[in-house]
């Protein structure tokens, strides 16, 4: 088993941390430091952050975590057996969208945020596949707060790839990336700082 671990990428050009059965880029200083901050405090202050729940053995459980849904009003989106309606757009999250629109050359209409209050609380091997997302649109995500650890395993070899998310950094997630490779948020109990990462995506209409 391969493992390739990013460790100091101090970059602002993208970086190919994967590039097999898909692809994912990291561009560390998408956001400088003060930007990073008064984006973090704006968000943490401006959506309605709620506990998720998921659906786990036939029981329906709550995470540590919170979660916002923000996009257009007509995408609904349902992961681990719950569906979710969006919060409108935010004016900050708007123009994040438009730029990573420039960056990625695909259209986005919403975006998945998570509330990581400390390094006990992560997210465990899954990937990006559900029916309602647009399989051949980039999955954009944006971090801010605590750097963390983030990790790709490979669905069929279990190779694992991982990078150090820092603040202010982005990740890209190319298709045919969550067919082939699951990921995670690893937890740490080194890590006592909050986090907020958002994922932007295409959620496809519905029939």
């Amino acid at each position: 088993m391969q493992n390739t671990l990013f460790e100091h990428l101090n970059s602002s050009e993208p970086i190919v941390v994967l590039e097999k059965d898909g692809r994912a880029e990291y561009i560390n200083n998408f956001f400088d430091a003060d930007a990073s901050d008064s984006l973090f405090k704006t968000l943490l202050g401006s959506l309605a952050w709620e506990l998720d729940q998921i659906q786990m053995f036939g029981k329906l459980l709550t995470t540590a975590r919170k979660v916002a849904w923000v996009g257009d009003p007509e995408c609904l989106y349902t992961y681990s057996g719950i569906q979710k309606t969006p919060q409108n757009w935010t004016n900050e999250l708007l123009k994040i969208k438009a730029q990573l629109e420039q960056v990625t050359g695909s259209t986005y209409n919403s975006c998945l945020l998570n509330l990581y209050h400390a390094g006990a609380e992560g997210m465990g091997w899954h990937s990006d596949n559900e029916k309602e997302l647009d399989s051949t649109t980039p999955i954009a995500s944006i971090s801010l707060g605590a750097r963390r650890k983030f990790a790709f395993r490979h669905k069929q070899d279990k190779t694992t790839t991982s990078v150090f998310l820092e603040h202010g950094s982005l990740l890209i997630m190319h298709p045919p990336i969550q067919e082939h490779w699951h990921h995670s948020l690893l937890k740490t109990k080194a890590v006592i700082d909050p986090r907020i990462n958002l994922t932007f995506r295409k959620i496809l209409p519905r029939i």
